[in-house]
């Protein structure tokens, strides 16, 4: 308490210039941090107690905007678990795209009536154009720069999937796909790689955002991950020199429907019973088996079987320890379904840049929260024998 009421003095003993009040609020701030993890740890801090909880880790900077100014924040880390403040709005960013988003449809006119009571309940009926123009300028540059951002280094995984959301064109309403591609790094880290816009997800389409990914320097790919769109399959034989993985899910929704009502238990389980083997060569026998046992009732089912059979096993070549993650899209539909909740609340974009800003400011605070993370999404020894630069050991010098 003595070092804060000295703290506290120095400051107070300062000109009263414009820094004051900024230097007042990051003073306070620091003080409530230090309170919140002394909760959450069980000590204060560097004092030695067996009722400790947990350690800290050190520090992350982080710049908080307030009505004072840009305030300069060392926020507390701790060895297990995670710490955020609670006067912090971990999702701000997204929020302001959306402001953004909803602010642009009200001053052209052509929001629907659910926008349109939506602006007035947030008391931006008489905002101008340049308010608006202001702040999608403020966001787009933030999000530009990470959808350009050179892509460094191996990335033995990709996850690629499309949703669709409603434009205004020329006049009309028309859906238009939202592509999001994410992967997983030599350091078993996880990324959002890349957004793109298009018409619908054709071949040429696809092809032109895996280029543009290539171009900003993705390389080390082994696996991709997706349904089985066939402008996917097209784009992915053509640009990527990988193997390619059809989404388990999506596929077992397909077969479904090959089995009808009255043998979907029964076929389910026999497949599970492939899914289940060690190795993937095992998996292939009772893939075949499963078929020809399916075949004499059911040789439509049996023949879907056989031509899938190598892309829906395909994750089973790689290590076990990531075949839970690599076998399906659903780590990437999650955030899908969170783009969807976001974008429901326009309804109606104006345009494709107003998509493209509330989507990638998405994704960025996504991409944060991943980074900031201290468990990786896979351990750095199942990744590292993937990569195509072989680890270099120095021998050991003699004493």
């Amino acid at each position: 308490m003595t070092d804060d009421m000295m703290s506290f003095r120095a400051l107070m003993e300062k000109s009263p210039d414009a820094d004051f009040l900024r230097e007042m609020i990051g003073f306070a701030a620091s003080r409530l941090m230090e309170l919140e993890v002394g909760a959450l740890t069980g000590a204060a801090h560097g004092e030695k107690s067996p009722e400790r909880l947990v350690q800290r880790n050190g520090y992350r900077d982080r710049d908080w905007e307030t009505r004072a100014g840009q305030v300069e924040l060392r926020i507390p880390k701790l060895r297990k678990g995670s710490y955020f403040p609670f006067f912090l709005e971990p999702r701000r960013l997204a929020e302001k795209a959306l402001t953004a988003v909803i602010q642009e449809a009200y001053i052209q006119g052509i929001s629907t009536r659910s926008v349109d009571d939506l602006v007035k309940a947030m008391g931006m009926s008489g905002i101008s154009k340049s308010q608006v123009s202001r702040l999608c300028e403020e966001i787009d540059e933030r999000v530009q720069a990470f959808l350009t951002r050179p892509i460094e280094g191996d990335w033995s995984y990709l996850w690629i999937d499309a949703t669709y959301v409603k434009v205004r064109s020329a006049g009309r309403i028309v859906s238009v796909a939202v592509t999001v591609a994410v992967g997983v790094n030599a350091d078993g880290r996880r990324e959002v790689l890349g957004v793109a816009v298009g018409p619908s997800e054709a071949e040429t389409f696809w092809t032109g955002f895996l280029r543009s990914l290539a171009r900003r320097g993705l390389r080390g790919v082994k696996l991709v991950i997706s349904d089985a769109h066939e402008g996917i399959k097209a784009s992915v034989s053509k640009v990527m020199n990988c193997t390619w993985q059809r989404c388990r899910v999506h596929f077992m929704r397909n077969v479904m429907a090959h089995a009808g009502k009255s043998g979907r238990a029964m076929v389910g389980a026999f497949i599970g019973t492939a899914f289940a083997q060690n190795d993937a060569e095992a998996a292939r026998v009772q893939w075949r088996a499963i078929a020809d046992q399916l075949r004499p009732k059911l040789p439509k089912l049996a023949g879907f079987l056989d031509a899938a059979e190598t892309d829906v096993l395909a994750y089973m070549s790689f290590p076990a320890a990531h075949r839970t993650k690599l076998h399906s899209t659903n780590s990437l539909e999650r955030l899908n379904g969170e783009i969807k909740r976001r974008t429901e609340v326009v309804g109606i974009f104006p345009n494709e840049a107003a998509i493209v800003r509330l989507v990638g400011a998405i994704l960025l605070e996504q991409n944060d929260e991943w980074t900031v993370q201290r468990a990786r999404y896979m351990t750095l020894e199942s990744v590292a024998p993937l990569s195509d630069d072989p680890l270099v050991s120095l021998p050991i010098l003699a004493a």
